[in-house]
């Protein structure tokens, strides 16, 4: 099953770019495109996250899997992205134990989001 990793490209990391700069989310995307994705990952640009205090970020989801939102990155974090996007989709739930991950994905996150087959059996 594929898993999507959500890159904010826009993402200008509190900088102030000038004409024809490319802003640090592109390259942070470009970096993770260069790195080699992994099996099942599908790595989509975005315009927004709305994490932009916390620096360039990108958000790992997919169907009956928990959703992470993760901060304060950039294209040198492109290997560690890479295998903790390797590491979420090769968990059913979407939850890599805390051993497994990627440093920055175990202080850098900034949202854990229940899969929606949890929250609309929680309302029921």
């Amino acid at each position: 099953m594929t898993v999507t990793l959500h890159v904010c490209i826009t993402c200008r990391a509190g900088q102030t770019l000038m004409e024809g700069e490319t802003a640090p989310g592109a390259r942070l995307h470009s970096a993770i495109l260069a790195a080699g994705v992994p099996e099942g990952v599908n790595v989509v640009p975005v315009e927004c996250l709305s994490a932009c205090s916390q620096g360039c970020s990108i958000a790992l989801s997919g169907p009956r899997r928990w959703s992470y939102v993760y901060g304060r990155l950039s294209d040198a974090s492109a290997p560690d992205v890479v295998a903790g996007a390797a590491a979420y989709a090769a968990a059913p739930d979407g939850i890599v134990p805390w051993r497994s991950r990627p440093e920055i994905f175990r202080k850098q996150s900034l949202a854990r989001i229940p899969p929606i087959a949890v929250v609309a059996e929680a309302a029921e």
